[in-house]
This record gives structure tokens, C-alpha cells and sequence, in this order.
């Protein structure tokens, strides 16, 4: 009976952890739940975020400018010789006031002034802050899509690396099966030691492979982990969608998709505007400046300004500023910011080719690997077949062993192409969707 109770009791013991080894077990990661992730967690991806930030900021301190400006100064002067500082009244004398002097004058005044005319220069400046914002978000834009494009190299390349591991653990097993043969043969005398050292062979060199894989497989879930800024030794999974669909779109829809949706062409367009506004902002210095401003000034021999001496006044003026002459500088500076529009415009037009390029280029390397996947799907099947034929001629001792090894490689090869085809399409695909500047999967 007190057997039965520790054995119960081992057991009991024994479910508890395997549960508690199972609830641990972390579950296989969508592509969705990579992506979303890494754009919660990407540091380069938040810096640009700051960025639009920053441009919020400086485009509320253009904004300001529009503002009158409030200012004062207190200050306190020590004279070596005594000055006249406004009036003192007497008493006793019929409240007659004098002019009173001091060495000792302390000052206040401020002053509220108002922008009335600025020639654009306020306006063109606050606009162009106005597309830094938009730029600052074309990149964040940006910057997103190079992320997805990131992760999902990253996710099919784990998968490709899984297969691969599938594949040579099959060959591994195929070889093992292949020397079990060869030296039952052997054994029995139908065989010279040659056939099994041969199996011996392939054997260990599959075995390597398979360590090969197992290590890329490794790496490859190393460099996710910190793509996705986890901890590098995470355990990690992915759900398997490794395989084929075709792609809808044809290469002139592809490219029209691009020009629309790419964010670079959207922040080389704000940066044109960026520039014209930078000329209005030069030739406003064509123009006189308007402004209306208020000054009040209060001086006294008392460091209040409640002293027996003290002068007050107040006024209000407007003024207009201008630039007579400074030998051509407002010509010259607003030529240089014309120079900068054309340079804008032709860096537009050089990221156009450029992306046109990028389209064309993704769009024939996914037609490249779209043709691998059914050539490498059918040569499995003849691979698998061949391996077949020659390890029941081998039994019949119409084929060598060299026959039966060299058609355990081809099967292996044949697999690891299709894994490449398929993992290489997927790729091809994300790399695509990146050139037409596409966010969804």
C-alpha cells in the first residue's frame, strides 16, 4: 500500500511538471505578431518619431514669431559724479518740485513689440517648418516598410533554415539506412568492404551538414531575436506559411503602384517645397520691415524705483525698417536658394529612376525564383524516384553502391533547392512589396 502511495505520488509529481513545461513552451510567432513587435520595440524607428517631434517643436517656435514680443531689463548704474534724475517735490514750499541728482540709478523698462509686415519672411519660414513635419513623417513612413522588409527576410530565412534542417536529418537517416544494407551485404559476402566504408563516409558527412544547418538555424533565430530586440537566447518559433502564391500584378501596375505609394517620392516633393519656400524667405529681405512697439521706462535713486528721485514715460511708435544698399547680398542669397530648388527637383527626379530601377530589378528576381519553385518541385519527384529505382537494383546487385549514395545526394539537393525556391520567392516577394512602397503583407 505505501508503494502504491509513492508511486501515485511520483507520478502526480511528475504531470505537474510536464504541465508546467508545456505552459512555459512559448507559442509559434505569426509574421503578423513579428512585425508588430519589432515596430513597437525598433530604437531607429523611435529616434524618428523624435524627429517628427522635433519638427512639431519648431514649427510651434515659427509660429510664435507671429506674436507680439515682450521684453524688459532691470539694471543698476554706480555714477562717479552725481546726475540730474527727474524731479523732487519740497515740502513747505508750496509742493514745488526740483530736479534732484544721484550717483546711484537704478532702471527698468519694457518694451511689447508687434511684427506688422516682415515681407513673407515670418509666413514662408512657418511653412517651411509646416513640411518639416510632413518630411520627418515620410520617413517614419519609410523607415517602417524597411522594418517589415526586414523582418520578413528574417522570418522566411528561419523557416528556409528549418527546412534545411528537415532535409538533412532525412539524408542522415537515408545513409544510416543505406550502411545498415550495405553491411548486412557484407556480411554475408555479397559486397567488398569498399561499399561500406563508402556509406561510412556519406554518413559522416551528412552528419556535418546537419550540424551545418543546425548552426544556421541558430544564427538565424539569433539575428531575429535581436531584430525584434528580445533577448538573443529567447526560445523562438515561427508558424510555418513557407509556400507559394502567385503575385497578382503585372510590372507596369507594380511601378504605378510604386510612384504612388512610395514616401521617399512624397518627402522629395515636400523637400522641393521646402525649397521654394526658402527662396520667398531670401527675397523678403527685398521688402521693408513693419512693427508697432510699446516702451515704458521708470528710472530712480531707490532699488524699488520708489525713491525721492524718479523719472517715468512711456511710448509708442512704429517702425520701418529697410535695406538701402549691401552690395547685391539679398540677390545673390536668393539665387543661391533658386540653385537649391533645381538641385531639389533633380534629386526627385533621380529617386524616380532609381525606384524604377529598384521595381524592375525586384519584379525579375521574383519571376527568377516564381520559375525555381516548379522547375526544383519536379525534379523532388525524379529525385525520388531515382533514389527508389537504384536502391532496388542495388538489393539485386544491378546498381553499386555508389549508385544508391550519389542518388541520397541528389534527393537532398533536389529538396534543399526547393526550400531555397520557396524561401527565395517569399523574399522576393517582401522585396517587391518594399519597391512599391507597400505597409500590408
Amino acid at each position: 500500500m505505501k508503494t502504491r502511495w509513492i508511486i501515485g505520488l511520483f507520478v502526480w509529481i511528475l504531470l505537474l511538471a510536464t504541465a508546467g513545461w508545456a505552459q512555459e513552451a512559448p507559442a509559434p510567432l505569426t509574421l503578423e505578431e513579428s512585425i508588430q513587435i519589432a515596430l513597437e520595440r525598433n530604437l531607429q524607428l523611435r529616434s524618428a518619431f523624435e524627429d517628427v517631434k522635433g519638427s512639431e517643436f519648431k514649427t510651434k517656435a515659427a509660429r510664435s514669431d507671429f506674436f507680439p514680443l515682450w521684453t524688459g531689463d532691470y539694471s543698476y548704474t554706480r555714477y562717479s559724479d552725481p546726475v540730474a534724475l527727474g524731479v523732487r517735490r519740497v515740502a513747505g514750499f508750496g509742493g514745488i518740485e526740483t530736479a534732484g541728482q544721484t550717483r546711484d540709478l537704478y532702471n527698468f523698462s519694457t518694451t511689447l513689440g508687434q511684427p506688422l509686415f516682415t515681407g513673407g519672411l515670418l509666413s514662408s519660414t512657418y511653412r517651411l517648418e509646416q513640411l518639416g513635419i510632413d518630411i520627418s513623417k515620410s520617413n517614419v513612413e519609410a523607415l517602417k516598410r524597411d522594418l517589415i522588409l526586414s523582418v520578413r527576410e528574417g522570418y522566411f530565412n528561419i523557416l528556409r533554415f528549418e527546412k534545411f534542417v528537415d532535409v538533412a536529418t532525412q539524408a542522415v537517416k537515408q545513409f544510416e539506412a543505406q550502411l545498415e544494407v550495405a553491411q548486412a551485404f557484407f556480411d554475408v559476402g555479397l559486397v567488398a568492404k569498399n561499399d561500406v566504408l563508402q556509406a561510412e563516409v556519406r554518413l559522416a558527412n551528412a552528419r556535418q551538414a546537419l550540424v551545418s544547418a543546425e548552426n544556421n538555424l541558430a544564427l538565424s533565430k539569433s539575428s531575429f531575436n535581436t531584430l525584434l530586440r528580445r533577448d538573443i537566447n529567447s526560445p523562438l518559433s515561427v508558424v510555418d506559411i513557407l509556400g507559394y502564391q502567385p503575385f497578382p500584378l503585372k510590372f507596369d501596375e507594380a511601378l504605378g503602384e510604386a510612384l504612388l505609394q512610395r514616401p521617399e517620392i512624397r518627402a522629395s516633393e515636400l523637400s522641393i517645397g521646402q525649397a521654394k519656400e526658402a527662396v520667398k524667405i531670401a527675397q523678403s529681405e527685398y521688402w521693408p520691415t513693419l512693427s508697432l512697439a510699446g516702451n515704458y521706462v521708470r528710472g530712480s535713486d531707490a532699488f524699488y524705483l520708489n525713491g525721492d528721485l524718479r523719472d517715468e514715460r512711456w511710448t509708442i511708435e512704429g517702425v520701418a525698417t529697410f535695406t538701402i544698399f549691401n552690395w547685391g547680398k539679398t540677390y545673390y542669397k536668393v539665387g543661391e536658394s533658386k540653385v537649391r530648388v533645381n538641385q531639389a527637383e533633380n534629386s526627385k527626379n533621380q529617386l524616380i529612376d532609381s525606384i524604377v530601377l529598384e521595381v524592375k530589378q525586384a519584379y525579375l528576381e521574383m519571376l527568377r525564383a516564381e520559375k525555381n519553385v516548379g522547375v526544383s518541385e519536379k525534379s523532388i519527384e525524379q529525385a525520388e524516384e531515382n533514389l527508389r529505382m537504384n536502391e532496388e537494383r542495388y538489393k539485386y546487385q544491378v546498381a553499386t553502391a555508389t549508385d544508391v549514395l550519389d542518388a541520397v545526394v541528389l534527393l537532398a539537393q533536389a529538396r534543399v533547392n526547393y526550400v531555397s525556391a520557396l524561401a527565395d520567392f517569399n523574399i522576393a516577394k517582401a522585396a517587391l512589396d518594399r519597391a512599391m512602397g507597400k505597409m500590408s503583407l
